[in-house]
């Protein structure tokens, strides 16, 4: 599980800060290297959020395919309950992605949960 004020917690900031602005690319980077040191049960979020700034960046330079492919996979995985004290909502952004990958609704913002 990732600790709150644990190693990854600067990372996990930073990710979502620069997924905010629009750094898709950083910020997959960024929830890269908190996937490599996380527990079974949250990997396949972490997937979700690296495959969901992916697919943004592929929607921007227009590549279809890969909104498709990739952002369905996002989805599906940020749909799964989050285990116990998972830092970042979830739910609700897959449903909000998942409307923007369709239908070019605004980006959604990511936001952390309060802890």
């Amino acid at each position: 599980m990732t600790e709150p004020g644990g190693p990854a917690a600067a990372l996990i900031g930073e990710g979502v800060a620069l997924y905010n602005a629009g750094r898709f690319w950083e910020a997959h980077e960024a929830f890269e290297a908190v996937w490599r040191g996380a527990g079974e049960a949250e990997r396949p979020l972490w997937q979700g959020l690296i495959q969901a700034a992916a697919a943004l960046l592929h929607q921007s330079r227009g590549n279809a395919h890969g909104v498709a492919v990739v952002g369905g996979a996002a989805v599906e995985k940020l749909r799964l309950p989050a285990p116990p004290g998972f830092p970042i909502e979830t739910r609700g952004f897959a449903d909000a992605l998942a409307r923007c990958l369709a239908s070019g609704a605004p980006t959604p913002e990511m936001k952390r949960k309060q802890s």
